[in-house]
């Protein structure tokens, strides 16, 4: 396996290299001090992952990975920063791992096995749900569209849920607050329901929509979510956390709050 340690500061960039070359994975470590010299180097070399410090003059970490992308569409890309304020950006260009300093041999090598374990399952589109802040939901970097706006608040009530199966009427009255459940409702909602449906499958993610006995669920562990790796304790979900979570939609103000919670008990 062969990688390539992006990073302005020189004794960072020793170290890193250092410390790949320590694992028995790699066979080969090459070192570029800046962004231009290193895309200069892959325009006619390759390699199997990018470690990329983000803060560098002249090109920063997440613009040298959309140039990768572009020259290398399989090369796997890992950011080394002292910065937790970039995770969202680079989730959204489908970065393979996030690495705050000063690296940890351990950690570093936890971050490369499952950037090589993930190739094997890049046929699956990779899935990001964004819930801090305002909900959205990305397909390989780009948010998806919905024809219809509740279809789109049903998805983030689910993603909310955290895999767990929910009745349609416990749905409903989440999404329609004080509306009555009759029979006209219902068959709106279901029109709602196959509109979900439709639009993931349509957009090649389907999987992770079921629906088993009349309950409603989303599989998470087809999908990347900030709120399920803050749960998870994960520093860098944890820092990029401002106190704000789907705040397009009244019924996530529980989760805000146990979230909240959560954060003033670490």
């Amino acid at each position: 396996m062969k990688i390539i340690c992006v990073d302005d500061e020189k004794f960072v960039l020793q170290l890193v290299a250092h410390l790949c070359e320590q694992l028995p994975q790699i066979s080969e470590v090459v070192s570029f001090s800046s962004s231009p010299e290193a895309l200069e180097y892959l325009k006619n070399n390759s390699a199997d992952l990018a470690l990329l410090d983000i803060e560098m003059p002249k090109m920063n970490g997440i613009t040298l990975a959309v140039k990768i992308k572009e020259l290398h569409p399989d090369m796997s890309v890992i950011f080394l920063t002292g910065y937790s304020n970039y995770a969202i950006e680079a989730f959204k260009i489908h970065a393979n791992g996030y690495l705050m300093k000063p690296i940890e041999k351990e950690k570093l090598e936890a971050e490369i096995n499952y950037s090589l374990s993930s190739k094997e399952t890049e046929k699956y589109p990779y899935i990001f749900a964004k819930t801090f802040g305002e909900f959205d939901f990305l397909i390989d970097g780009k948010p998806l569209h919905f024809t219809r706006s509740k279809a789109k608040e049903l998805l983030a009530f689910l993603i909310d849920k955290q895999g767990a199966g929910v009745k349609r009427a416990v749905a409903f009255a989440a999404l329609y607050e004080d509306t009555l459940y009759d029979r006209k409702m219902q068959k709106s909602f279901n029109v709602i329901v196959h509109n979900l449906k439709t639009t993931l499958a349509e957009n090649g993610v389907g999987e992770i929509f079921e629906m088993n006995s009349g309950e409603l669920r989303v599989n998470p562990h087809l999908l990347d979510c900030d709120l399920y790796r803050l749960l998870k304790g994960d520093i860098q979900a944890i820092n990029s956390y401002r106190g704000e979570y789907m705040t397009n939609y009244c019924w996530a103000n529980m989760t805000e709050a146990f979230i909240d919670k959560a954060m003033r008990n670490k």
